[in-house]
């Protein structure tokens, strides 16, 4: 408890942007985030003011870090699931749990509970020789192949096309499933948020365009998705939180096929899909964590506007005008845009912010967005 407020202290492992982005929506809630980063110049301890500095893999780090919270969550999955239990037993009360993160964290586990919880999932193996990829593959070709732990934004996920290429994969040791190439028209994502009281909150259902294996655009509502198929994906979404017990944020990404809703994958924390929340939902998804982790009621998940488009700000090719001189421009032609950075070091293609927009017409929010973006980007 924080002695000077007498509110209660959430601690978010990982100083990463989500968590940079929570301790804005902590300070609206009366309270600031207290973060454990690895370095002093990651993007959450560049603006909190509570910043133990400290290894997520570091069991005594995490022990340290939690005798000054009330409560522990993650801007990551990568916490050591061991390390997690190991707090359980010492009393610490984390968010979600070792039990349910344990399912984002291992792609394998994932499919096992969500192929017996009956919810629709491509076919898939565990594998571990060339011999069961290629029988997997059955001569259709290609397959996905992905670690079973630790992946994300694209890394740790292969496309492999032959025989050659998963002798390739395997004889780098890392643990693997493979996955059928599923049909799909567009990817979508449901995001939930549910509190230990059990009082659950649900987003519209986004579509998420991918290039190049990371998130470029959301669109919120996903458009001309038929209302029965939108219910379908958040009532799974609700389902899958309650039956795993998670606390905080679940998003659930989806591949739309000609037949319905395939699930790919789960994260137990806020989520790239969520970003537009923060201006274009009456309660940001960061915000919602929070009241989820504190047992709070949930806030509204109402839109802001018809529609809502975010699209990620991607590291460019350095040289060129100064990302002020951008700013500048930007905010003059179109002073709707709104822009958060997140004080990264700029690498090509790496998420160095987003832009969201909000408006009335689908077409002219998306341009304005993705003119916005590029233009951070770029410089032009």
């Amino acid at each position: 408890m924080d002695t000077q407020t007498g509110l209660p202290v959430v601690g978010m492992v990982g100083g990463g942007q989500l968590a940079r982005m929570t301790h804005q929506a902590a300070i609206s809630l009366g309270q600031s985030l207290r973060v454990l980063s690895e370095k002093p110049d990651d993007s959450a301890a560049l603006v909190a003011a509570d910043v133990p500095i400290g290894s997520h893999t570091d069991l005594s780090a995490l022990r340290e870090f939690a005798k000054g919270c009330d409560a522990v969550t993650f801007d990551h999955e990568h916490v050591p699931t061991e390390h997690i239990e190991a707090l359980e037993a010492e009393g610490v009360k984390i968010f979600p749990g070792s039990k349910a993160l344990v399912f984002a964290q291992d792609k394998g586990l994932m499919r096992e509970r969500l192929a017996a919880f009956g919810a629709p999932v491509p076919r898939w193996a565990r594998v571990r020789t060339a011999d069961e990829i290629e029988a997997f593959a059955g001569g259709s070709w290609p397959i996905v192949a992905k670690a079973t732990r630790g992946g994300y934004d694209g890394r740790g996920v292969w496309m492999v096309g032959s025989r050659e290429a998963a002798e390739d994969l395997v004889s780098t040791g890392i643990p693997l499933i493979v996955e059928e190439k599923v049909p799909l028209r567009r990817e979508l994502a449901a995001l939930v948020a549910r509190s230990p009281f059990g009082q659950v909150a649900a987003y519209p259902v986004v579509e998420t365009v991918q290039r190049d294996g990371i998130c470029v655009e959301v669109i919120a509502p996903a458009p001309d998705l038929a209302e029965e198929r939108a219910l379908a994906a958040q009532q799974l979404a609700i389902d899958l939180a309650n039956d795993l017990g998670v606390v905080g944020l679940l998003a659930v990404e989806l591949f739309e096929t000609d037949a319905g809703i395939v699930v790919n994958e789960l994260a137990m924390r806020p989520h790239n899909s969520g970003h537009w929340t923060i201006e274009g939902a009456r309660t940001s998804q960061f915000e919602q964590h929070l009241r989820a982790v504190l047992d709070y009621p949930m806030g509204s998940t109402a839109l802001a506007a018809p529609v809502v488009v975010m699209a990620n700000v991607l590291g460019g090719e350095p040289g060129g005008i100064s990302i002020d001189e951008r700013l500048h421009h930007l905010f003059a032609q179109d002073p709707g845009a709104r822009v958060h950075l997140y004080g990264k070091e700029v690498r090509p293609g790496r998420k160095i912010g987003h832009v969201t927009v909000l408006g009335d017409s689908l077409n002219e929010v998306r341009a304005r967005a993705a003119r916005a973006a590029q233009w951070l980007q770029e410089g032009k």
